[in-house]
């Protein structure tokens, strides 16, 4: 099955030998999306809250890109340095998605590109 990279300029540019998404069929694999600010490619300031928003923004601008919405991911996976922030992440994530909510899986990691304190990835399905 042949692999589409999908691209915008709403989201940060990959920082590496990656695309912003990949679609293989009706499915779209979005890379991981820290928060960088699309127009700078640096980090946003702020807390975890203002991170996580400006990553699900930069992800609903690679789903929309891709000819979807956030309405059609069906998994994303959350990574957090501090899981003890895990109630501001999920606060922020019932902000973007309604019911019936996709599957998920929430990660603390060591380290993120760039000092990120968040960073979600997807998989969406189109029609």
């Amino acid at each position: 099955m042949p692999r589409t990279p999908i691209t915008t300029a709403h989201a940060p540019a990959a920082i590496g030998p990656y695309s912003q998404a990949t679609r293989a069929g009706n499915t779209v694999f979005v890379s991981g999306q820290i928060p960088l600010d699309p127009a700078t490619g640096e980090l946003v300031p702020g807390d975890l809250a203002a991170q996580a928003r400006r990553a699900f923004d930069n992800l609903r601008a690679v789903c929309e890109a891709a000819g979807g919405s956030l309405d059609d991911v069906t998994r994303v996976g959350l990574y957090l340095t501090d899981l003890g922030q895990f109630a501001a992440v999920n606060a922020v994530m019932a902000e973007y998605f309604n019911a019936p909510y996709p599957a998920r899986a929430t990660i603390e990691v060591s380290a993120l590109p760039k000092g990120a304190q968040f960073e979600v990835d997807a998989v969406m399905v189109t029609d």
